[in-house]
């Protein structure tokens, strides 16, 4: 018996800007944007709150695993609505479990969640985790500035994780904070980033984490049926693709879909991936990320 992604949920929001309609209020194009992003279109909360989105995608996860309860809902954003109470205890209030923390690590959070999941579960202070990645960045974004304005995306997926078939065959994370001043948001600021460093870390460090957690699975990149790369920009994921040697078929993107929705990027991308029949039950995947911090990771599941 092992570690278990027994359901996933997501939701975003009804309204889409797609990269035409941005052509009219910033110094931009769908070419300019589609070229160096790989970015068509982002779903932007209007009417909806960023605990909706959390609460939406939580219950969808919870009604697809047939569960009314958890003992633990983690809920991973960078983007909350209040500095306390957590996003957690407020989604608690909708979904039932025995406590509810947040946790900050950016586009990481996800995997950092879902390395928390694990620890809990094998010590056995619990049996059910509901881990959700919730992000309003349109929230924290200067609609002036093209260079960052166009690259994000609100929405929330979910994961309820359990004892059970299937397993986490290895997890690593990493951070390093002398990088902070790269990609951040101050309170009552802005999200501001310098693309080309981040885009250099990225990579890297990416690649670093997916090798490390390849090798503690005791698996090599022909072994992986799917990989599921955070969803910031193609050219990072095609740049990462290359240097692991994967096959392109392999990598899932939906960038173009949905731009960086951060913590929510990776349960947002597996739920459309399961939906499609593209990842299956019993499938070796491979996650990984990269975030302000930063903070970055890996993970080998067998889903």
């Amino acid at each position: 018996m092992g570690i278990c992604i027994k359901s996933i949920g997501m939701y975003v929001p009804d309204n889409v800007i797609t990269n035409k309609d941005l052509e009219s209020k910033i110094n931009t194009s769908d070419e300019w944007i589609t070229t160096r992003t790989g970015i068509k279109q982002r779903y932007i909360a209007d009417k909806e709150s960023l605990y909706d989105m959390a609460i939406k995608a939580g219950k969808m996860a919870m009604e697809k695993a047939n569960m009314d309860e958890v003992d633990i809902i983690i809920v991973a954003t960078l983007s909350p609505e209040t500095l306390f109470p957590s996003t957690a205890c407020v989604v608690q209030e909708h979904i039932k479990a025995r406590f509810a923390f947040d946790i900050s690590a950016a586009c990481s959070g996800f995997l950092y969640g879902l390395d928390i999941a694990k620890v809990y579960l094998e010590s056995s202070n619990a049996n059910s985790v509901l881990l959700i990645g919730t992000e309003k960045l349109s929230s924290l974004l200067d609609w002036s500035d093209r260079s960052t304005c166009v690259l994000f995306g609100d929405g929330a997926g979910a994961a309820v994780i359990t004892k059970g078939e299937g397993d986490i065959l290895s997890s690593v994370m990493f951070s390093d904070g002398k990088y902070k001043d790269i990609l951040y948001a101050k309170r009552c600021d802005y999200l501001k980033m310098n693309g080309k460093e981040v885009f250099k870390h990225a990579v890297r460090n990416m690649e670093s984490a997916c090798k490390i957690a390849l090798e503690k699975a005791n698996l090599t990149p022909e072994d992986i049926s799917l990989v599921i790369p955070h969803q910031a920009n193609i050219r990072i994921i095609n740049t990462l693709t290359e240097r692991l040697n994967l096959d392109p078929s392999k990598v899932y993107v939906n960038v173009n879909k949905y731009a960086n929705t951060s913590a929510a990027s990776i349960p947002i991308a597996m739920y459309e991936a399961f939906e499609k029949g593209i990842l299956k039950r019993k499938d070796k995947i491979l996650l990984t990320a990269m975030g302000g911090g930063f903070t970055w990771g890996a993970a080998v599941l067998e889903f």
